[in-house]
């Protein structure tokens, strides 16, 4: 028993309740109500107005919006119904199918059982694309009867009663009147073949990163695009969807009136330490290569083009793993910071890169590097951009973006922080506006703000993921984003984020990285060649 109950009950009155969380308006009350404390703590508040008040005139000096940027992926009104075939529906396809209004029964389930499950609201409040799933391609018998069963549980009116076909190769799908359009979420072996099958018989394409495994294949997929956009005015975009977030948006306008200074360096990295995030996945045993069967995987449809190997569970699950089939770490995870550097700096092509690292943690057979480091110069623009990647630590990092007059971390949040040595900012540190080690001012899509203050909640939830955003007050996937935004450009030809100009650079830099590093030397690009030597 307490010695002191009196003391204990009156303290009780005063206690949050189960689960409350302290913020600042909560301490200031609390600290105002002590007699003791009281003058001091209005002096307190009055300074910290003062601060908050000059930190909220350099913001407008330095003409930064405290809006949320408007971006151009709002639909358009329109009765065009497109009709939609993936080919490959693996973990990728059955997601990106949810992404347009079609979710597998089994995943509405597992959502609906799941406490607060904010994946099934984001989900049922997606907007209407107007589109039907009306082709599913795979070569794993399970794969398409989920492609198909999601086909036919559409969470739109517009999707319901279509009709919809499993295709035995993707060479029947894109000839088939039935298909307007084509998503590609196969291994990355085969995006190129895809996608030039797509465009060639004039179908629009959407394409996931990286955009093709091979140097070669890059200039037939731009060549192939590229014809198609004259002849048939097909639309072509590559799913590198971060550029969707409003984030991106801001900091291009941060960097579009130089409050950096000039920039100099970019880094970015990606940090993963599970099995699952290193492509250890799956090795259950559900496929296997006998035909008929109702797990079987079409083993030489799969293999394609690519050397002829006895069937292999690890490599058709884990084919991340092989130069066979993919281009490791830069084609994988690279290429989507590469995008986001690019779009933020137009930095084109890398005149040259190095790159580093080796196979240090997962002794598995692998041929990718576990731990891999790519460094690219850019000597027109005066920038250098680092990136760095481990399958064995998942400390966080965010894209940063470094200038003679400051630096800005961009993830889900965008945090701006002066140069403890800048010019421009001189008087404002002299006179304690603001701090080198703080944040000028810091914004997170949904806030609707541009704070000169960040809190430590704000801090703890800022993080460099991009899976969704906020719109209207509403968390939005950005991968839906990306996709609705392709199928405006359909519908009333606008603008895309990744077209194939944009994607044939990502690809080249990440071909650069991967080749500077199997070949252990310095590689540059031959602007006069078009080819990386």
């Amino acid at each position: 028993m307490s010695e002191h109950p009196k003391n204990q009950q009156e303290q009780d009155k005063h206690a949050p309740e189960p689960g409350h969380t302290f913020n600042r308006r909560d301490i200031l009350k609390g600290f105002f109500s002590l007699p003791v404390f009281g003058v001091f703590g209005l002096e307190f508040w009055r300074k910290l107005s003062h601060e908050r008040d000059k930190k909220t005139e350099l913001l407008q000096k330095l003409e930064l919006s405290q809006q949320a940027p408007a971006l151009s992926t709002n639909m358009q009104s329109s009765s065009e119904h497109v009709r939609l075939g993936i080919v490959g529906f693996g973990a990728r396809g059955e997601y990106l199918a949810r992404m347009l209004g079609f979710a597998h029964p089994d995943w509405i389930a597992s959502q609906q059982q799941a406490e607060n499950s904010d994946r099934l609201t984001d989900y049922l409040e997606q907007a209407d694309l107007n589109v039907s799933l009306a082709g599913i391609c795979d070569v794993f018998d399970m794969r398409a009867e989920r492609g198909l069963q999601a086909a036919h549980n559409p969470n739109h009116a517009s999707g319901k009663g279509a009709t919809v076909k499993r295709y035995a190769t993707y060479h029947n799908m894109v000839a088939s009147p039935d298909i307007d359009a084509v998503i590609v979420t196969t291994p990355d072996f085969h995006h190129a073949p895809v996608s030039i099958a797509a465009v060639d018989a004039g179908k629009h394409a959407y394409c996931e990163k990286g955009m093709t495994r091979t140097e070669t294949e890059v200039y037939a997929v731009e060549s192939a695009v590229k014809a198609a956009q004259k002849s048939k005015n097909i639309k072509f975009q590559v799913g590198h969807q971060y550029t969707q977030n409003p984030v991106f948006h801001k900091a291009r306008e941060v960097l579009d009136k130089r409050l950096l200074g000039q920039i100099t360096m970019v880094e970015t990295f990606t940090n993963r330490n599970t099995p699952h995030g290193a492509w250890v996945r799956h090795l259950d045993g559900n496929g296997n290569p006998k035909p008929g069967s109702a797990e079987s995987i079409d083993w030489q449809e799969w293999l394609g083009e690519a050397p002829q190997v006895p069937f292999s569970l690890d490599r058709y699950y884990n084919w991340t793993k092989y130069w066979d089939y993919a281009t490791g770490l830069s084609g994988q995870l690279m290429c989507h910071e590469y995008d986001a550097a690019n779009n933020l700096l137009d930095l084109g092509i890398p005149a040259s890169c190095v790159a580093a690292g080796g196979n240090y943690v997962f002794k598995d057979g692998r041929e990718i590097p576990d731990i891999f480091q790519a460094t690219f110069d850019f000597p027109e623009q005066e920038i250098t951009m680092h990136y760095n990647a481990s399958l064995a630590s998942s400390k966080k990092r965010d894209r940063t973006i470094v200038g003679r007059d400051g630096w800005m971390e961009v993830g889900n949040s965008l945090k701006v922080f002066p140069d403890g040595n800048s010019a421009r900012y001189a008087e404002a540190i002299r006179q304690h506006v603001v701090d080198p080690g703080t944040p000028m001012f810091y914004f997170q899509p949904g806030s609707n703000q541009l704070d000169a203050i960040t809190s430590a909640t704000e801090k703890h939830y800022a993080t460099s993921g991009l899976l969704y955003t906020y719109q209207a007050g509403q968390r939005v996937d950005v991968s839906h984003l990306h996709l609705r935004e392709w199928l405006n450009a359909i519908r009333h030809d606008t603008a895309l984020s990744c077209p194939i100009e944009r994607g044939f650079e990502v690809t080249i830099a990440c071909h650069m990285a991967t080749k500077a590093y199997r070949e252990n030397r310095r590689v540059t690009w031959n602007p006069m060649k078009r080819r990386i030597v």
